[in-house]
């Protein structure tokens, strides 16, 4: 029998690193290495330090590999999966020169407004980039640098996204893929490149920036010798180009051209996504138009108050997270960190619809409604952008895959069952972002397709399905109601 054979798959998220070791072959998840991150900054401010990603990475490759109780021997690919959109900086020694501006980092706000006016408004940035600039996107952070931290801006020898410093560290090469680099709003999802206008609208020199990969599968490089040390891993695996964690999970649930196609996917962690993969270019200034790590494109929508905002909530009111009833009259808008969609980066909560019979259960519940409708409200407009009628029943009836760390909560589910009224699909392979980093790695060690190499591995996956209930609309018309009548300044807006 020949030895097993195992690829890494790096999830480096907002909050830790997940390093998921997964058999070549059948796709088992044998282990999961974590550690985490540090986040600091207030007000609207999120920044990290990049090397502690990188100390998390080691640590958590360490980790994942100890647990799977594998010789090191055995793994032959790695790839990693990044939070999309930070800006990271850095000397000619590859060292950060500051910490990195996380994509939940809003101080942009004014910056994205004055970008998207200055290339003549929302449409004109669509057609470029298929994105609209908001306060997520690199290059408002990296317009912020320039006018906030000019002697850095200035000394910068290379910008990187988080996923691309890590990639970059791995093999000693500088790169990146589609998916990601859609999502910095210098890159062209039309020409599949670096829009050169759109560069000097930044002024941000090209060669400041990493190549970009025909796909997050591309063998980039080799592991170097010195991260091999720091991982205990062999020098020279495969190491991949690596994506943003949404495209990443795209893959790790088997979406792309050697898969499923325009079906909808709910992302609940600390933020809101709703996505799927398409043959279609997007063009909606509703949604960000993002290439897919295998070819594909990725529209998406997403929110940046989800699971952390309503464990907020239940914290206040000291209630456990699933201690939690429908709303009743309440409306909790939970916008505590500004919010992406709606565009609304200095948004505070909201709460209305109190009565003397509202229970601290509602509240919670309310909380609940408010993360979910905001993320949900976008999905005809994602139908839309994958050439599809959302009126069409074959494609209102088409089921909706649950995903994060909020599919694993009883209350999520229910209230996204409630106020979707589709059928919902959990899938049971864990770590999505981590397989999807997995396959990526698998492929650039030379095993095919890695959306196919996905399909092939959650074959044996038990997946949780359930059928479509009636939806709630007068939980979905009341919370809509109070999103669209209140203004600016009573969001904080």
């Amino acid at each position: 029998m020949p030895p097993r054979t195992v690829v890494i798959g790096v999830d480096s998220s907002t909050q830790s690193t997940k390093a998921a070791v997964v058999d070549t072959v059948t796709g088992e998840l044998l282990a999961v290495g974590r550690a985490p991150h540090v986040v600091t900054g207030e007000g609207g401010a999120r920044e990290s330090d990049p090397e502690v990603w990188w100390r998390a990475l080691c640590d958590a490759v360490a980790g994942g590999l100890k647990e799977s109780g594998l010789p090191a021997s055995s793994v032959t690919g790695i790839a990693v999966a990044g939070q999309q959109h930070g800006l990271v900086v850095l000397d000619r020694s590859g060292r950060p020169l500051r910490p990195a501006l996380l994509w939940n980092d809003t101080r942009s706000a004014p910056q994205a407004a004055a970008l998207t006016a200055e290339l003549g408004g929302p449409d004109a940035w669509t057609a470029r980039t298929g994105t609209v600039p908001v306060a997520s996107m690199t290059a408002s952070k990296w317009r912020w640098l320039r006018e906030n931290d000019p002697a850095n801006a200035e000394a910068a020898a290379a910008v990187r996204l988080p996923h691309d410093f890590l990639t970059e560290r791995l093999a000693g090469t500088a790169a990146t893929d589609p998916g990601d680099a859609s999502g910095t709003c210098w890159y062209s999802t039309g020409t599949h490149a670096y829009d050169p206008e759109l560069l000097g609208l930044l002024g941000l020199d090209e060669a400041l920036l990493p190549p970009v990969a025909a796909t997050g599968a591309v063998r980039i490089g080799s592991l170097t010798a010195t991260a091999a040390e720091a991982l205990g891993l062999p020098e020279g695996i495969a190491v991949a180009a690596g994506t943003g964690d949404n495209m990443s999970a795209a893959v790790g649930l088997g979406l792309g051209g050697a898969g499923l196609l325009d079906h909808p996917v709910l992302s609940l962690g600390t933020s809101g996504t709703v996505f799927a993969a398409s043959l279609a270019r997007p063009a909606s200034t509703a949604l960000s138009g993002f290439a897919a790590a295998d070819g594909t494109y990725l529209p998406l929508a997403c929110t940046l108050n989800c699971t952390l905002a309503v464990d907020k909530v239940a914290t206040l009111l000291g209630l456990h997270r699933d201690d939690a009833a429908p709303g009743g009259e309440a409306v909790l808008l939970p916008f505590l960190d500004g919010e992406r969609t709606p565009d609304l980066p200095t948004s505070a909560g909201l709460l209305t619809g109190l009565r003397h019979d509202t229970t601290p259960q509602q509240l919670l519940g309310a909380a609940y409604e408010g993360a979910a409708f905001t993320v949900l409200r976008a999905l005809d407009e994602l139908s839309r952008a994958c050439g599809l009628d959302p009126a069409d029943p074959e494609v209102a009836a088409r089921p909706l895959r649950l995903i994060g760390g909020g599919a694993q909560g009883r209350t999520w589910v229910e209230t996204v069952h409630r106020l979707s009224g589709r059928p919902l699909i959990v899938p049971g392979s864990g770590e999505l972002v981590a397989r999807g980093a997995a396959a990526l790695a698998a492929s650039a060690a030379g095993g095919g397709d890695p959306v196919a190499v996905a399909t092939r591995w959650n074959e044996a996956a038990e997946d949780a399905e359930l059928p479509a209930v009636e939806r709630d609309t007068e939980a979905w018309d009341r919370i809509g109601s109070v999103l669209d009548r209140a203004s600016a300044p009573l969001l904080g807006g």
